[in-house]
């Protein structure tokens, strides 16, 4: 029985499909490894056969690629590869993909998406199709797009995607547990959230360059705001504080675990004798301008957009997550709900992300809104901006 030319056709979209989706796999193995470049992976197929493929970290230099065509040998005559960014056809700390597809005798390329690298941005193409090379572009689209968007977000506007984070009850409080200073404080108190939504907090983490909280939230929690996945990453994750008067404890288990790690934001003068000492227990203290005694949270931005950090999970209170909203810095949000009823306002609870605005047409709607359960949590999260295509 001859196939018909659609079923054909189909055959060879679902082959397509699972080329990319393998493409998209390798790629995400440089979660935490490939910042500040993106993350790719490729696959060379010859005659349905993967004979190469590879993914891109930073310290290995080599881009997928390269990786991909030097596993492929001579296989690569006629391959087709599938990738999730565009090859680049500049020249970094390598030369361009595009000329060593051009010699591999590469027949197709198949991407994903272009590369928002004002640099490349559509040029790698030009360059395969001059060269005779077929070239696809679109397949699994919105799945590179998400992959990569802090790398997108950073490269076009040299400042961090920004993910608020929280976690609420049902009644949209958060719970701060209301202890005296030195006093312990139970694990009961001190979660709102299931085991399950902390695991995916601490592997929002770990795909995080930076994690950014206020002093408000340290002297009430002492917390680490550590990655403790146990999963290899290139550099630490920069934990960021706000704290605008040097009230850091030198004895919180933020500076006592500080190694180069810890830095800390403020309005007072770096000579102080606190920035002195927090500098001396390995901590570093920069100080920006800002309005009246609080640091510009968009100054904040710049600087650490400035330092290669792509991307910033913004965990803290109430009062921050409203002043980044304010400032209109969020790019998206990440919302964890428990079960839980804390009832009236009282000792000890804040409201959430923001307070109640003053008119309804003051509400921010969130876009590509999605739900997922983790234990007897559920997550919302949804965008505030399309960071995929602004500057």
């Amino acid at each position: 029985m001859i196939a018909s030319a659609s079923s054909t056709t189909a055959a060879a979209l679902a082959a397509d499909a699972a080329f990319m989706d393998r493409a998209l796999e390798l790629a995400s193995h440089g979660v935490a490894l490939a910042s500040p470049n993106p993350m790719v992976g490729a696959v060379l197929v010859r005659d349905g056969q993967v004979v190469g493929e590879g993914f891109h970290t930073y310290d290995g230099t080599r881009h997928a690629e390269i990786i991909a065509l030097e596993a492929a040998g001579a296989s690569a005559r006629g391959a087709t590869l599938y990738i999730n960014l565009e090859p680049c056809c500049h020249t970094g700390r390598t030369g361009p993909c595009t000329q060593a597809l051009i010699a591999a005798g590469v027949a197709r390329v198949a991407a994903a998406m272009a590369d928002p690298n004002p640099a490349v941005a559509g040029r790698g193409f030009e360059q395969l199709r001059s060269a005779g090379i077929e070239v696809s572009i679109g397949l699994h689209e919105a799945q590179a797009w998400r992959l990569n968007e802090a790398f997108a977000r950073w490269i076009v506007s040299r400042k961090p995607l920004v993910t608020l984070k929280s976690a609420l009850t049902l009644d949209g409080r958060l719970v701060l547990p209301s202890v005296k200073r030195g006093a312990t404080i139970s694990q009961e108190d001190r979660w709102i959230s299931s085991p399950e939504s902390r695991a995916e907090v601490h592997r929002m983490r770990h795909a995080s360059d930076a994690l950014l909280t206020g002093i408000g939230t340290v002297l009430v929690d002492d917390p680490l705001l550590t990655d403790r996945t146990g999963l290899p990453r290139r550099r630490k994750l920069l934990r960021v504080v706000m704290d605008s008067r040097l009230r850091l404890p030198l004895r919180s288990r933020l500076v006592r675990s500080a190694d180069q790690d810890v830095l800390v934001f403020t309005r007072v003068k770096e000579n102080s004798p606190k920035a002195r000492a927090l500098r001396r227990a390995g901590v570093e203290v920069v100080r920006l301008p800002g309005r009246g005694s609080k640091p510009d949270l968009r100054a904040i931005l710049v600087e650490l957009g400035r330092r290669e950090i792509l991307s910033l999970l913004l965990e803290a209170g109430a009062i921050l997550n409203s002043a980044a909203l304010a400032a209109g810095i969020v790019d998206k949000m990440r919302v964890f709900f428990a079960p839980k009823l804390a009832g009236p306002t009282g000792t000890g609870r804040r409201t959430g992300a923001a307070s109640a605005p003053s008119r309804l047409r003051a509400v921010q709607e969130l876009q590509n809104v999605t739900i997922e359960r983790f234990g007897p949590d559920f997550a919302i999260e949804g965008y505030l901006r399309d960071v995929y295509r602004t500057r």
